[in-house]
C-alpha cells in the first residue's frame, strides 16, 4: 500500500523522501519493526481477549514435568502471528507481486485450517480436533494451488546466465604478461529475456541447477509439456511435510516460533541474493526476477515469530496452536519453493525433520516390536521414551528451556550450513 502511495507522490509531486520506499531493504526494515510492534504491543490485548473467552489449552496427561501448570493457558495465539505477518506485508510490500499474493494466500489458507482445528479442540471440547484426513486435504489443496501457479503463471520465471567475450583495457590490468597482449575475459551476464522453467537449485554441486523435467526424459519432447506431472506432486509433498513438521515441533514453549525465526532469517537472505543480479552473479546462483520483494514478507514473518516469543517463551502466556504452526510451516515451504531452494529444506529445516522422523520411527518400531514380541513388550521397549523428540528429552529429565535453547543452537548451525552451500560446491 505505502509503496504505491509514495511511488505516486514521488512521480507526480516529487515528494521529499518518497523515493526511499523503492528500496527493498528499507521496506523490509519497516515490516520487521511493524511486526514486532503488533505482536508485542497488541499481543497482550489479544491474549486477554482470548482468556476472557476462556479459550484455554486442554492438556492431555502425558506424565511430563510441569504439564499440569500449562492447563488453561490461552491458545489460538497463532492469530497474533497471522496479523503480524499480513498487516505489515499489505502496508510495505508490492502486493501485486505474484509471489507476495501467493504467500498471503498460503498464510490465510493454512491459518484457517489450523484455526478450525483449534476451534474444534477448544469450543467443541474434542481433544482430537480436526480429523487428520481433512488437514491433509487442506494441505494438498494449497499445494495444488501453489504448484499450479508456479508452473503456469507467466511472471514466475528465471533469467539464465550467458557469457559475453569482451576485450579488457590496460587500466584494468588485464594484459597477459607472457605475450604482452590483451586477455579476453568471459564476464557472466543474464539473458535479457526471462524463461519459464521448473529448474531448482541442488546444494553442494558446481553446476547446481536441476530441471524437474529430466525425470520425465523418457517422454522425449513431451517432457517439458507434461512437467507439471512431476512438479506439482513434489510441491504438494513439500508443503504437507514442512507444515506438519512445524506442527509437531510446536510442543514446548518457544520451540516452534524460535526455530521458525531462524529458518525465516536464512530464507530472507537467500531471497535477497537470488533476486539481486549483482549478488546472484557474484555467487554464481540462479537469478529469479521479482523474488527480492519476498524479503519484505519474510521480514514480517521473522518479526512475528520473534515478537510472539515475548509471550510464548517459558513459561508461556499463550500457545500458538495449529492456527500458527500449520501456517508457519506452509509459509516456509512455499517460500523455499518460490526462490528455488526447496532441496535445501532437509538441511535448513533439520529441526522439523528430526521431529517428524522421530514420530515415524517411534510408530514403526512400536509396530515391529508388537508384532514380534507382543503388546506389553512393545509398550515397555519403545525406541524413544516419548515422541516427538523434544518430549523424549523431557522424559529424560531435561528442563524444557534447556531443550529449546539447544534446539535453537542446532537450528543456527543448520542455517549457517545452508548459507555456506552458496559457495561450498
Amino acid at each position: 500500500m505505502f509503496y504505491y502511495l509514495f511511488q505516486y507522490l514521488d512521480q507526480h509531486f516529487n515528494f521529499p523522501g518518497a523515493g526511499v520506499f523503492q528500496y527493498i531493504s528499507f521496506r523490509a526494515a519497516l515490516a520487521l519493526l511493524s511486526s514486532l510492534i503488533i505482536t508485542m504491543m497488541f499481543g497482550k490485548r489479544i491474549i486477554n481477549f482470548i482468556r476472557q473467552k476462556q479459550i484455554g489449552e486442554t492438556i492431555r496427561e502425558l506424565g511430563l514435568e510441569g504439564q499440569n501448570e500449562k492447563a488453561g493457558t490461552p491458545t489460538m495465539g497463532g492469530l497474533i502471528i497471522l496479523a503480524a505477518i499480513i498487516i505489515p506485508t499489505l502496508l510495505f510490500a508490492k502486493v501485486l507481486n505474484v509471489y507476495i499474493i501467493l504467500m498471503l494466500i498460503t498464510t490465510l489458507w493454512l491459518g484457517a485450517i489450523g484455526f478450525l482445528d483449534d476451534y474444534i479442540k477448544v469450543f467443541k471440547k474434542n481433544k482430537e480436533g480436526l480429523k487428520g484426513k481433512f488437514k491433509i486435504v487442506g494441505q494438498i489443496g494449497i499445494g495444488l494451488i501453489v504448484g499450479a501457479v508456479f508452473y503456469f503463471h507467466p511472471d514466475v520465471v528465471i533469467k539464465e546466465r550467458v557469457a559475453a567475450n569482451i576485450s579488457s583495457s590496460y587500466e584494468h590490468n588485464d594484459f597477459d604478461d607472457a605475450t604482452g597482449s590483451q586477455k579476453s575475459l568471459r564476464i557472466p551476464k543474464y539473458a535479457a529475456t526471462p524463461i519459464k522453467t521448473i529448474k531448482t537449485t541442488i546444494p553442494f554441486l558446481k553446476n547446481n541447477e536441476f530441471d524437474y523435467t529430466k525425470v520425465l526424459s523418457f517422454m522425449g519432447d513431451n517432457a517439458v509439456k507434461y512437467g507439471w506431472l512431476i512438479f506439482i506432486p513434489i510441491v504438494i509433498l513439500i508443503v504437507t511435510a514442512v507444515s506438519n513438521g512445524a506442527n509437531i515441533t510446536d510442543g514446548i514453549d518457544g520451540l516452534a516460533a524460535g526455530t521458525s525465526a531462524i529458518i525465516g532469517t536464512t530464507l530472507g537472505i537467500l531471497a535477497y541474493v537470488s533476486g539481486n543480479t549483482v549478488f546472484a552473479d557474484y555467487l554464481n546462483i540462479m537469478y529469479i526476477p521479482n523474488t527480492g520483494e519476498l524479503v519484505v514478507f519474510m521480514a514480517a514473518f521473522v518479526g512475528a515469530c520473534v515478537g510472539f516469543l515475548w509471550y510464548n517463551a517459558f513459561p508461556a502466556q499463550v500457545f500458538m496452536g495449529d492456527t500458527g504452526s500449520l501456517a508457519i510451516g506452509g509459509i516456509i515451504a512455499v517460500f523455499a519453493i518460490a526462490i528455488r531452494k526447496e532441496l535445501l529444506i532437509p538441511i535448513l529445516c533439520g529441526v522439523f525433520l528430526i521431529e517428524n522422523v522421530s514420530v515415524i520411527l517411534q510408530v514403526v518400531y512400536f509396530k515391529y516390536q508388537k508384532k514380534r514380541h507382543g503388546l506389553e513388550f512393545a509398550k515397555v521397549n519403545r525406541l524413544f521414551k516419548m515422541a516427538p523428540l523434544h518430549h523424549h528429552y523431557q522424559k529424560s529429565g531435561f528442563h524444557e528451556s534447556k531443550i529449546v535453547m539447544r534446539f535453537f543452537i542446532i537450528g543456527i548451525m543448520l542455517a549457517a550450513l545452508t548459507i555456506v552451500t552458496l559457495k561450498l560446491r
